[in-house]
């Protein structure tokens, strides 16, 4: 009997084998065809071809941002990173994501463009379908991010750090067609440009001369000037918060001062960043894991410069400490409310910038950051 059934389990055999594997092919072209080519503009109008969502990704920076926009699932895409420019950067807030999530360690590192150790070879090696970098990088890469392209590897550029709220959209959008999730990249710009718009309506309901602004990167210490912002960052932040930036006129981009440019303009406000480095014990320390006491003993150490005692801000207690990783990033419009809040208190006593920064993470990000992301010396 058993015998006699071994060619019919034979032919069921075979015939299920052929089902199976026209099943597979049919699934397989079912995949490529949705798999949808798009065109994506980036920031500098540049129009770059991909199969998106994109599968195999390089990221240069905005790492957060790509994550807000994407979710914590777009980092199974991620092949590469400069790690440097998280890790190093803001030390505490890369510990809080691995911690999180730890596999974010083991993304292969392709170097980092500012210290001139970014690997075109390495990202060729990682096989991605783009490399996704800030303009800053891809304008310092030159040569390089042209190699990647005629390699055959598309370069998608973004851009937080000019902080203006047109290039915040613009990236925005662009990590929504990267990673597949449009509807929240619009979601999260229209939360974006809703914030930063609220704040120039209550500044200009203010009707008042434009307070002066000093901003410096409080990485050095007292004892010598860092560098301080013209048109982008911290310096595009106080402008966009209602005030007149003292270094405009002197600084494109970022770059250092003459301190006795900064006595002669008489800043009616200064805002010294820091991060969570340890490195200079001078320096000032904000972020996660930061205690708020330590923050201000080292922004009251910058008042021992010589000739500060005599600016309008030191003698009206207007000097602050802001998170040098809340800028250039979709969180910063708590960083212009901060600013805005501090030149003209009476637009915006129902707002709490630092309770804003601190939703928005609990709104578009896996983890809590817990620290000093914004103090005064009158507090």
């Amino acid at each position: 009997m058993m015998l006699s059934l071994l060619p019919t389990l034979r032919r069921l055999t075979v015939a299920a084998t052929v089902v199976a594997a026209t099943v597979t092919a049919l699934s397989g072209l079912s995949r490529q065809a949705a798999a949808e080519q798009k065109t994506i503009t980036d920031v500098l109008g540049r129009t770059v071809t991909v199969n998106a969502p994109l599968k195999r990704i390089v990221l240069g920076f905005y790492f957060e941002d790509f994550m807000a926009v994407g979710t914590p699932a777009a980092y199974d895409s991620v092949v590469g990173i400069s790690r440097e420019a998280w890790e190093s950067w803001v030390p505490a807030n890369w510990a809080m994501h691995t911690g999180h999530r730890p596999s974010l360690a083991q993304i292969a590192d392709v170097g980092e463009v500012e210290v001139q150790s970014f690997s075109v070879e390495k990202v060729l090696s990682l096989k991605p379908d783009a490399v996704v970098l800030a303009d800053w990088q891809y304008k310092a890469l030159g040569l390089d991010a042209d190699r990647l392209e005629e390699a055959g590897v598309p370069v998608i550029v973004v851009d937080y750090n000019a902080q203006t709220l047109e290039r915040h959209v613009a990236s925005t959008l662009v990590l929504g067609e990267v990673t597949g999730q449009s509807a929240r990249a619009k979601e999260i710009a229209a939360f974006y440009k809703t914030a930063v718009e609220d704040v120039q309506k209550r500044v200009a309901a203010a009707k008042q001369a434009k307070p002066r602004v000093y901003v410096e990167f409080g990485n050095k210490g007292p004892a010598e000037y860092s560098f301080t912002y013209g048109k982008n960052m911290w310096g595009a932040i106080a402008t966009a918060a209602g005030g007149d930036n003292i270094a405009a006129p002197f600084v494109e981009w970022w770059g250092p001062i003459n301190p006795e440019q900064v006595l002669a303009s008489k800043p009616e406000a200064i805002f010294l960043s820091g991060n969570e480095s340890k490195k200079n014990p001078a320096s000032i320390r904000m972020g996660h894991g930061v205690d708020a006491a330590e923050s201000k003993a080292r922004l009251q150490g910058y008042l021992s410069r010589q000739g500060w005692a005599d600016l309008p801000a030191v003698k009206s207690g207007a000097v602050y400490a802001v998170y040098q990783g809340a800028s250039r990033t979709l969180s910063d419009f708590a960083m212009v409310q901060f600013f805005a809040k501090q030149l003209y208190p009476a637009q915006f006593k129902d707002i709490d910038p630092v309770k804003n920064y601190l939703d928005y993470y609990a709104r578009y990000l896996p983890v809590q950051p817990k620290g000093t992301f914004a103090v005064s010396l009158k507090d």
